[in-house]
């Protein structure tokens, strides 16, 4: 019977962890410039509407 490689099965899971949490994090990033912008130009209407 062969014997198993954990060390190898402990990296693949490791591995997989970083890849899903960079994921997450690029998700996270994304979402947050999204909602910059849409409060941007709210912004610049109340500074025209000022001047």
């Amino acid at each position: 019977m062969a014997k198993s490689n954990y060390n190898y099965e402990k990296r693949q899971r490791e591995l997989a962890k970083k890849k899903k949490k960079e994921e997450k994090r690029l998700k996270k990033v994304e979402k947050a410039s999204e909602e910059v912008p849409s409060e941007d130009p709210l912004l610049a209407e109340d500074q025209n509407t000022s001047i």
